[in-house]
């Protein structure tokens, strides 16, 4: 097994040995959801990649130590300090309170994440609504050094007193003050400064707030993570995870406020999973209107066949979604699978040459797309017999999380009336009827069957 795991980290901009600070452990901190929606399969990529992330850990023999948080309150709409509490407006949607809200995404979250065969059990997920007390802690420290201060609306961060503040995410701050919107709240002493803690606005009532030093209010969204992740790692802790659009904002203000608080390194490795782009840009949710995991599980996608195409893409490279190349993955994952459960032996031994190369390209800054492919490598080995190629791959799954060994070989049995379908359907697509042809797609899927148009005509399988 390699000596080291190396990391790109953010921090550096370069791929680094990971050194721990306590021997053969590692504390993980993973920007966790908002939970005001449903997430989308974009954020999902994010928790797939720290999913990897921690397996590599624990497969290298380290104790791993991994807090998703939750993030319940106070996460403005535009990731900013002005507008309306997300919560709040998926309250307003829903037709519910902010605390059933809450519930019923956290809840939808956790259903995902188990979905894409991330274990619950493996983490630990506070939520910021019960930290409120360790928030209002860590703003007081920051006030006495002297690095908040009050304006009309809350208690905000002054960057200017952090000399290092536009390092990490290499910010121009003179752009953004020559770029400023005109209803830029213009009682902050910088354009970058942001909130600790907002005070209820008097003409508002909302359902979330708290009794403070500074009056009734709730916790600006960036003091929640810095609480939280010092609360359960410490001080100064090993690995930060988030997205990649999280660095020149969120993940900056939370080292400023951090560091200041408390004179030490914040976290020593930082490491940011890339976009997964749709056909009209970035995944977002600002018009209701994204793919979720159920969407695709009600297409006939298998959340698993979902992780597969992730880890066919290294987590720092965008990915550019489309149903083909998820239509690719889902045949590639079913063939893995097919030959896993056709194959599942005890009597195997783990090949030393694949073990070894699989964690060189693993051990490389979690290069999955390498060990993939290293998968097909060794299955096209003549030279390995098949009990040992299959108890190497299941090795492998340790870490890739396919859920391989659990693979097991479906007998496809079509009733006469899908066979009526598929007759009508190619029927319709001999003449060119492919609106009638999608339509009878849809009614064999409600059914409980995935139809493609292969290479050899249709091609069946049980939807997953």
């Amino acid at each position: 097994m390699p000596q080291d795991i190396k990391l790109y980290n953010t921090k550096s901009k370069s791929v680094d040995n990971f050194i721990p600070i306590i021997e053969k452990e590692v504390g993980i901190y993973s920007c966790g959801p908002t939970v005001y929606h449903y997430a989308h399969i974009g954020n999902l990529r994010s928790y797939v990649f720290a999913d990897i992330l921690r397996r590599t850990f624990v497969y290298a023999g380290y104790k791993v130590n991994h807090i998703i948080n939750i993030t319940d309150v106070g996460h403005m709409v535009g990731d900013g300090d002005d507008g309306q509490d997300k919560l709040e407006k998926g309250a307003a949607r829903e037709g519910k309170n902010v605390w059933e809200v809450a519930k019923m995404y956290t809840d939808a979250f956790m259903k995902d994440i188990e979905a894409l065969n991330i274990p619950t059990s493996a983490y630990t997920f506070p939520r910021a609504t019960d930290h409120i007390r360790e928030q209002i802690g860590l703003i007081s420290a920051l006030e006495i050094e002297g690095y908040a201060y009050r304006i009309s609306d809350g208690i905000y961060f002054d960057t200017s007193k952090y000399k290092k503040y536009a390092d990490f995410a290499h910010l121009d701050i003179e752009g953004l003050r020559s770029g400023a919107r005109v209803e830029e709240n213009t009682e902050k002493r910088n354009i970058t400064d942001f909130a600790l803690w907002k005070l209820s606005p008097a003409d508002e009532e909302r359902q979330m707030e708290w009794d403070s030093p500074w009056g009734k209010g709730f916790p600006g969204w960036h003091i929640e993570c810095s609480a939280m992740s010092m609360k359960y790692l410490g001080e100064t802790f090993d690995i930060h995870t988030g997205g990649i659009d999280h660095i020149p904002v969120h993940h900056t203000n939370e080292i400023a406020q951090s560091e200041c608080a408390t004179g030490k390194t914040y976290a020593n490795y930082w490491m940011h999973v890339n976009f997964l782009n749709d056909t009209t840009g970035k995944m977002s949710k600002s018009n209701d209107d994204f793919l979720t995991l159920d969407v695709l599980k009600e297409k006939g996608y298998s959340p698993l066949a979902y992780r597969y195409y992730l880890l066919t893409t290294h987590y720092k490279s965008e990915i550019s979604f489309s149903f083909d190349g998820l239509d690719g993955s889902i045949h590639a994952y079913n063939k893995l699978t097919t030959w896993c459960s056709s194959n599942i032996s005890s009597a195997g031994k783990i090949n030393n040459e694949y073990k070894n190369k699989f964690e060189e390209v693993i051990f490389n800054d979690l290069n999955t797309p390498q060990a993939i492919a290293l998968i097909w490598i060794l299955l096209k080995d003549e030279a390995i017999s098949d009990d040992d190629k299959y108890s190497t791959i299941i090795s492998f799954d340790e870490i890739l999380g396919l859920n391989l060994k659990n693979s097991v070989k479906e007998e496809l049995v079509i009733s006469e009336e899908i066979k009526v379908l598929l007759e009508a359907r190619a029927l319709a697509r001999t003449n060119s009827n492919y609106q009638e042809s999608d339509r009878l797609r849809d009614e064999i899927l409600s059914l409980g069957y995935i139809v493609k148009d292969g290479k050899e005509g249709q091609e069946i399988s049980v939807s997953r």
